[in-house]
């Protein structure tokens, strides 16, 4: 992933918190790692036995040094706080996402986190799943903390945007190049309270971003997993530009700068993102 930034910015001292499958300690992001918490196999360093997380954590903020700088994540100067969540089959159960929203609201001060990137999503086999995954997300909401969730790839359907994604509040991402077509799996509105989703949507096909591995190298992934950390990191640089921007100045910012791709909001939100015209350029 390249950095689609130019302002000097680079998310300096943001603390991005990501929910995954873990992170593997990539040249990319070296001295970066503020924290890892495992809730899967509680183990202690930084390890990712999937890949997911680690590919969604170069988005956001890799700093491209395997690559003399030629891939790098929207904010390479940004500190990640990664909370295991997933297992090495990308699964989850709704316990370990509702203790990892817990360690948040405990941690988030000491560690600098103004940003919560959730590329995980379930479609909740009853309404009780469903509302206590949003009462949770909304929680972090209220506390100040700028959510960033995927909205799933269950489209086109309507009414397919996977929780926690489905919170009213929330800034939730679909995936602009997976709309339409073959490939149009991004999850899109209304959600259960008939609310319109996601809010907006950014690229998430064919993404390139850092791998596990020895050799610290890099991989592509596509999906709204890939849309939503692209969201993170660009307000990652907001958030360094002006610390003082409430989360719902944030996604209001979001709101006025996207682009209308002319498709229904169910489908594009406000439209795509457009991080020049976001950071003001």
């Amino acid at each position: 992933m390249n950095n689609l930034d130019d302002s000097g910015y680079t998310g300096r001292d943001v603390g991005v918190c990501v929910l995954d499958t873990g992170i593997f300690p990539h040249i990319d992001f070296t001295g970066r790692i503020r924290a890892f918490h495992d809730f899967i196999g509680h183990r202690v360093r930084p390890y990712d036995d999937n890949s997911h997380g680690t590919h969604v954590c170069g988005i956001i903020g890799g700093d491209g040094r395997a690559s003399e700088g030629k891939i790098r994540g929207v904010a390479p100067g940004c500190n990640l706080i990664v909370l295991k969540v997933l297992d090495r089959m990308g699964n989850g159960r709704k316990e370990d996402v509702l203790h990892a929203f817990r360690w948040i609201l405990e941690n988030w001060r000491y560690y600098g986190i103004r940003v919560v990137n959730i590329s995980v999503g379930t479609t909740c086999r009853t309404y009780e799943d469903h509302k206590v995954l949003i009462d949770g997300v909304e929680r972090l909401w209220d506390e100040g903390l700028v959510v960033v969730a995927a909205a799933g790839n269950q489209g086109p359907r309507p009414g397919s945007v996977t929780a926690p994604g489905s919170s009213r509040k929330i800034i939730t991402v679909g995936s602009s190049d997976l709309l339409r077509g073959r490939t149009a799996i991004s999850g899109r509105g209304p959600t259960f309270e008939c609310v319109c989703k996601p809010d907006l949507v950014a690229p998430g096909n064919h993404v390139l971003a850092c791998a596990p591995g020895t050799d610290n190298g890099y991989g592509i992934k596509s999906g709204t997993s890939m849309s939503t950390p692209l969201v993170s990191g660009a307000v990652a640089l907001m958030l360094e530009k002006n610390p003082a921007l409430t989360n719902v100045q944030i996604k209001m910012k979001l709101k006025e700068s996207a682009r209308d791709m002319g498709l229904p909001k169910n489908q594009q939100g406000w439209g795509e993102l457009n991080l020049k015209q976001f950071m003001g350029l």
